[in-house]
């Protein structure tokens, strides 16, 4: 094959013989990535791929590698950098066969990178990922740590599977066939590609745990008192703290005025204790206190004897906006020293640990792109002072503190807020379609707070399944009642990374950029998580090191046919469907299944799906609406026994739901760390139901024989 060399603008393509050698330079971690093509090497049927000068990709040519051409181009839209690789059989006589490993960060995962044809491809689903995806759906890897993508066009058949994982590493195995096959790299994905000139991920990372709680907002609004918070405190520790929800943030209502720091810092009547007191009152309950507060200044006497610390007129006096009244100017360091920091640093010394920054919208909006000529005027840049303000709360309360951005979409402050509220007040389904992409790549999407009303069911299913922020908002009174049930099915949260990593209701996201010119936020604005939900499909893949298995989450929609290849699993396998809201096994099937109506209670369905195996095995567990994600430690089968190892509650019955295939009868159960309480058959499945003493990790132990038939599963 003729040796060439194509030098490109930000660049090299070498088409040689021979390989190069890895470059000795290794980046630190906090290097910026490059907005440049990759290096890539083709010859003798073997592809190298560089980029910042790591080897992110390595393959073989498995078809006649003599006839095989190669293609590169690289093209530039702006400042977006897309590098094509086009592999075909100038012979004709076979397909092009690929086959070889992604390298990556220990941030690089499989997902979908691009918006597959619609036609035949089934209906919208929100796809999120707690592990390492396994979905046949693959057909690229991200690597958020230098927030580039390596993907394959449509067409050819992909797979794409994790090979290993280190605390340091992730390694993907890719095989690709088709008459031609494509590959497509691009660099600086988010930042450039998506939009976020602020996302920098190599600077942060995104919340680790889960964050579930409770806001004073829709339960007492701005009538909050002392009183109100510690008689939830104290509820809220005893309901649901055993199963996963830490947090209590107080919203409005506790300020004596949006002015001085002094006025925030020093509560009104209503909280004759002081806000220290009621911060370590919520720690001793075992839970982490919160607190919202607004960057609106309403205090004018204050405001007139510090002008300069504020957005002026060109006469020098001080701008009005709506809902910020008296913007504060970021850009004067003063006003940050004087305003900012005392403030944030005053609540972390009272014991405060999750901030609700509210107004961001106004600020940015009214206070900033509405005064535009003030920042000209100082030849100051309006996002720079922007993010002063916000890197100024950071830097107060430290990176071991949440930050809640609110409200709406903000770009501007990529890196700074652990949080967004993607919408206006009240729940958004819509937005959870919206910006699936964002979550837990660029911050933690908020959806709003919950109420466990009739939409309880529904709202903590899409919530914890999309692994967003959950926030319920009611009465203390309501969590001694039924209505609690969803909650404790909901929580803990598990981190998630998107399998899309675009987003699947693309009709606000592509609007993002209008948040630079935006002068007023008085109601949504176009870019904002919206309120009509285009999606009522919501997959979460659990890949843990002993299964592998989905919950789908259905909000709406007809109740039609779904094929596993739309949830991105094995046509050719049969598997088990569990709804866990009715605790019912809908049965087993292949190819596709009929999921039937919404029951009016739940108003949502929780579809637990599993691959059917030949031997005993658990469906479900009744901990956790993830059927297993977050209580599950272990699972081994050994030829007679089903063990595992799981986390119970205390005082909550811990079920497990097991087959009993012909051939294998169920002998008996052992346990230690819980009792056994009741041992059943009902609806196709062996009922299971222990007790535990104590918030505790169990280990149980299911014998069957193998002489006999079974009455379960057949």
């Amino acid at each position: 094959m003729e040796t060439r060399k194509i030098v490109l603008a930000w660049g090299v393509l070498v088409v040689a013989a021979g390989l190069f050698m890895v470059a000795a330079k290794t980046p630190s971690s906090t290097d910026p990535a490059p907005n440049a093509p990759a290096r890539i090497d083709f010859g003798g049927g073997k592809i190298r791929i560089m980029y910042a000068s790591r080897l992110i990709f390595e393959g073989d040519i498995g078809t006649e590698p003599e006839t095989i051409e190669a293609r590169s181009q690289v093209f530039a839209a702006g400042d977006k950098v897309e590098q094509m690789f086009l592999l075909f059989n100038r012979s004709g006589r076979a397909p092009v066969r690929l086959w070889g490993r992604i390298y990556g960060s220990e941030e690089a995962f499989p997902c979908e990178s691009d918006r597959r044809d619609r036609r035949g491809a089934g209906p919208l689903v929100v796809r999120h990922v707690s592990g390492l995806s396994r979905s046949l759906l693959n057909r690229a890897v991200y690597d958020r740590k230098l927030d580039w993508v390596l993907s394959v066009d449509e067409n050819p058949r992909v797979a794409v599977l994790p090979l290993e994982s280190s605390p340091t590493a992730n390694t993907f195995a890719l095989t690709a066939e088709g008459n031609e096959v494509v590959l497509r790299f691009r660099p600086l994905f988010y930042q450039k590609h998506r939009g976020l000139a602020c996302f920098e991920p190599w600077t942060f990372q995104p919340w680790p745990g889960s964050v579930a709680g409770w806001i004073s907002w829709f339960a007492f609004f701005d009538r909050v008192t002392e009183k109100d918070m510690v008689e939830t405190a104290d509820v809220f520790a005893e309901t649901l703290r055993p199963y996963g929800y830490e947090y209590i943030q107080m919203d409005d209502g506790y300020q004596r005025a949006a002015g001085a720091p002094e006025f925030w810092l020093n509560p009104n009547e209503k909280f004759p204790r002081g806000l220290k007191f009621l911060a370590g009152y919520i720690k001793s309950k075992g839970l982490v206190p919160g607190l919202w507060m607004g960057v609106q200044v309403s205090q004018e006497d204050f405001v007139r004897k510090h002008l300069e610390w504020f957005v002026r007129d060109g006469r020098g006096n001080p701008v009005r906006g709506s809902w910020i009244n008296f913007p504060l100017d970021a850009s004067n360091p003063q006003a940050l020293e004087n305003v900012v920091k005392p403030l944030f640093q005053g609540f972390r010394a009272q014991g405060w640990e999750y901030f609700k920054v509210d107004g961001l919208r106004h600020l940015r909006y009214e206070g900033y792109n509405a005064n535009k000529d003030h920042f000209d005027r100082k030849k100051t840049d309006r996002v720079d002072a922007y993010r002063r303000y916000l890197k100024t709360v950071r830097d107060a309360v430290g990176r071991d503190h949440f930050i809640l951005g609110c409200w709406g979409i903000r770009p501007e402050l990529t890196g700074l807020i652990d949080g967004c509220r993607i919408g206006d007040d009240g729940f958004s389904y819509a937005g959870l379609a919206q910006y699936n992409s964002f979550n837990n790549i660029v911050w933690r999407n908020d959806p709003d707070h919950i109420e466990l009303n009739e939409d309880g069911y529904r709202s903590t299913l899409v919530t914890t399944l999309t692994g967003s922020l959950l926030m319920l908002t009611d009465k203390p009174a309501v969590y001694r009642t039924a209505a609690i049930e969803p909650a404790k099915r909901a929580a803990p949260v598990l981190f998630t990374r998107p399998g899309q990593i675009y987003d699947v209701d693309p009709s606000r996201s592509l609007s993002i950029r209008r948040a630079d010119v935006e002068v007023s936020g008085s109601g949504p604005r176009v870019f904002d998580g919206g309120y009509t939900p285009a999606c009522f499909l919501y997959l979460l893949e659990i890949d843990r090191p002993f299964e592998n298995w989905s919950v789908l989450g259905r909000t709406g929609g007809e109740p039609a046919e779904i094929r596993f290849v739309d949830l991105g699993l094995n046509p050719e396998r049969e598997y088990f469907v569990f709804e866990f809201w009715s605790k019912k096994l809908l049965g087993s099937f292949a190819d596709a299944f009929t999921p039937g109506p919404l029951d009016s209670k739940f108003r949502s369905q929780a579809l637990c799906i599993r691959e059917r195996r030949p031997y005993p095995q658990l469906i479900a567990t009744s901990r956790h609406v993830t059927c297993g994600g977050t209580d599950l430690v272990d699972v081994r089968w050994d030829g007679t026994t089903l063990s595992g190892k799981s986390r119970a509650v205390k005082g909550d019955p811990y079920i497990l739901y097991l087959t009993e295939p012909a051939g294998y009868p169920f002998e008996k159960l052992e346990v230690q760390g819980a009792k056994i309480e009741k041992t059943e058959r009902a609806g196709g499945l062996l009922r299971l139901t222990l007790a535990s003493e104590a918030s505790a990790e169990i280990t149980w132990a299911a014998k069957f024989s193998k002489s006999g038939v079974g009455a379960i599963g057949r």
